[in-house]
């Protein structure tokens, strides 16, 4: 492919002039995977989940067969590990108590009461990594060094980067747990009509999975390129792939929660109990999983050849 002269504004930079822009890898309007070429027919690929969660990039030699990886520098590969370890510990912890929450609803274990605040802790870790998860994509590594180093000059807290396809995934998770978290608060509502129910509760639930299905299909498409369903031998997309199994599992157990106005029931608690239970232990083996992806504990300082 030709070389570019510059780099579109959400592309990432090679700070060395030397580093010629080689190849855009693009899906839709989101970029997904950069190379760059040195002097010395060696080059650089900047992938964007693997920059954010691992804070590495690929090294290739001029035919274009991988060679290694330079890591991120120490302090962003820092950064990005605790923020993966609270994430996916939050996921792992979230997921379990949705798990056992849906498991005594169907066992009829405890009142209602107790099976709500189940429900409503496990929602709380469900939106404490879909902020941690929104934090790291909002300081997701973009400057490479005259080594190939990834670096972020400065932790941000909060950053709008909707032209980042792994950002927008994760706000739109995080937004997701919000919204499915009002439905864990209304819950406690008592002496609620059907139609109450289905505003207060259904409808925010069904809102926060649709939410979920979406974020999961940017991070499917961004893993893989734009190539939706296709196995990849990593473990980003089976992270990935597990929690949107998990996310059309949760969706099928919202529509089953749909009460019916002329009953007072829900149309398949069954459904919505066990559903539940499997979309949420999907949730938590993705958690789980999470901890491995992520930068090496003492990134090694290993140069770019020339």
């Amino acid at each position: 492919m030709a070389e570019q002269p510059a780099p579109a504004g959400d592309v990432p930079r090679a700070h060395p002039a030397r580093w010629a822009l080689r190849q855009v890898e693009r899906s839709g309007l989101f970029t997904t995977q950069v190379t760059w070429r040195a002097p010395d027919g060696t080059m650089a690929r900047w992938e964007s989940r693997s920059a954010r969660r691992r804070g590495r990039v690929e090294l290739l030699d001029a035919t274009g067969r991988t060679t290694g990886f330079v890591e991120a520098a120490p302090a962003t590969a820092r950064r990005l590990a605790r923020a993966n370890l609270l994430a996916g510990t939050a996921f792992i912890v979230g997921g379990g108590l949705f798990a056992l929450g849906a498991l005594l609803a169907q066992l009829d274990v405890g009142s209602v009461r107790h099976v709500d605040t189940v429900y409503l802790v496990g929602g709380v870790f469900f939106s404490l990594g879909g902020y941690v998860s929104l934090l790291q994509a909002s300081n997701t590594p973009t400057d490479l060094d005259e080594n190939g180093s990834l670096s972020s000059p400065r932790w941000r807290w909060f950053a709008l980067e909707p032209r980042q396809i792994g950002w927008l995934s994760a706000a739109v998770l995080f937004t997701g747990t919000l919204v499915f978290g009002a439905s864990l608060v209304a819950a406690f509502a008592s002496d609620l009509t059907p139609r109450q129910t289905d505003g207060w509760i259904w409808l925010p639930d069904i809102v926060g999975c649709v939410c979920f299905l979406v974020s999961g299909h940017l991070a499917l498409v961004e893993v893989g390129h734009g190539v939706i369903w296709r196995i990849i031998n990593d473990l980003g997309w089976w992270i990935v792939g597990v929690n949107q199994l998990g996310s059309i599992i949760f969706f099928v157990a919202g529509l089953a929660s749909f009460t019916l106005p002329a009953t007072s029931t829900d149309l398949d608690p069954g459904l919505a109990n066990w559903g539940t239970f499997a979309g949420s232990v999907c949730f938590a083996v993705a958690g789980g999983l999470q901890l491995f992806e992520r930068p090496k504990a003492s990134p090694a300082p290993t140069r770019h050849r020339r």
